[in-house]
């Protein structure tokens, strides 16, 4: 099963993509006809979607040209194996059979007017090289930017849900009795347009269990994606302060920024949390300017695929 799920990465590298239920020719038609349209104003939520399942249809029907053509040149996905560009979410095309996805939740979030988000949950049916694919469901996230009058996608990923019967709950966070007074905590330091920077602002606020300063930094609107489930930015802040590990246990590696346009940008990264069973998960969080600050604005953290086990030595074998 673990090594569907590898596989299955390569499936939905939804490439900022969905497939598409099988339909008409009409139906297919009508949405490569809305992902092919350019236009400077700022998409529907309808236009999005109809994007989304273009690009679905297109890897379904192992149209790489098509496919190609409905993302940006610079874009990059994220998923349970990693950091893919281009190349290689179209790569395994040939190997893959879909049948079926099913969508529900679609949700459109702008970002600014030349950039927007479109989150929403898959299910698929399917085959890899003949083996039945996993069917999730899974949370996907694809933004999209205007270039030169095209809107085109940018960045996606993909988290598998993490059914709530199979996760254990958290044991309680132990109560510590201080006997000098309370102090405020400490004002987070500037944000700036790096978000590297930013995201390393972040992680260091949570290391000091600053949670007044970590919500400080967040837009209103903010709205993170975990494998447990969606949260606003009350549940972000909530579900960090009640988490039980220590987060100066986390080695953060493989530091990537991406800009949108000049108000908004992407980072991506690597958080490993050290100990005899290290678990990997692969995190990006997208930056916007407000009023001259910037701001968090969407995060989403995909835990690795477990490593396939290593074939034996053959010689040792004999």
């Amino acid at each position: 099963m673990k090594k569907l799920l590898v596989l299955l990465s390569l499936l939905v590298l939804g490439a900022a993509c969905a497939t598409q239920p099988s339909g008409n020719s009409n139906t297919t038609a009508n949405a490569n006809k809305a992902g092919d349209t350019k236009s400077t104003a700022a998409p529907s939520e309808a236009d999005l979607i109809a994007k989304e399942k273009s690009a679905w249809d297109a890897f379904k029907r192992k149209d790489l040209d098509g496919f190609k053509k409905l993302l940006a040149p610079e874009y990059v996905e994220v998923i349970d194996t990693g950091l893919k560009d281009t190349a290689a979410a179209g790569a395994s095309m040939q190997d893959i059979d879909i049948t079926d996805v099913t969508f529900s939740d679609w949700k459109m979030t702008p970002i600014d007017k030349d950039a927007a988000l479109l989150t929403y949950k898959v299910n698929v049916k399917g085959k890899f090289k003949g083996q039945d694919v996993p069917p999730g469901p899974y949370y996907e996230a694809s933004a999209y930017v205007n270039r030169n009058g095209e809107w085109l996608a940018i960045y996606y990923q993909e988290t598998e849900s993490k059914k709530m019967e199979q996760a254990a709950p958290p044991p309680p966070a132990a109560k510590k009795e201080s006997s000098s007074p309370a102090t405020a905590p400490a004002k987070p330091p500037e944000t700036g347009p790096d978000p590297i920077a930013n995201e390393k602002i972040v992680w260091d606020l949570f290391r000091a269990k600053n949670w007044d300063g970590f919500a400080s930094l967040l837009v209103p609107e903010f709205m993170e994606v975990e494998p447990e489930g969606v949260y606003d930015k009350s549940g972000s802040v909530k579900g960090l302060q009640e988490m039980p590990m220590n987060m100066a246990e986390f080695e953060l590696t493989d530091w990537k920024a991406l800009p949108f346009d000049d108000d908004a940008k992407l980072v991506t990264y690597t958080a490993t949390m050290k100990g005899p069973k290290p678990e990997k998960a692969y995190h990006a969080t997208i930056w916007v300017k407000r009023d001259g600050k910037w701001l968090g604005l969407y995060h989403q953290g995909t835990a690795a695929a477990a490593a396939a086990p290593a074939k034996p030595d053959e010689k040792k074998t004999m």
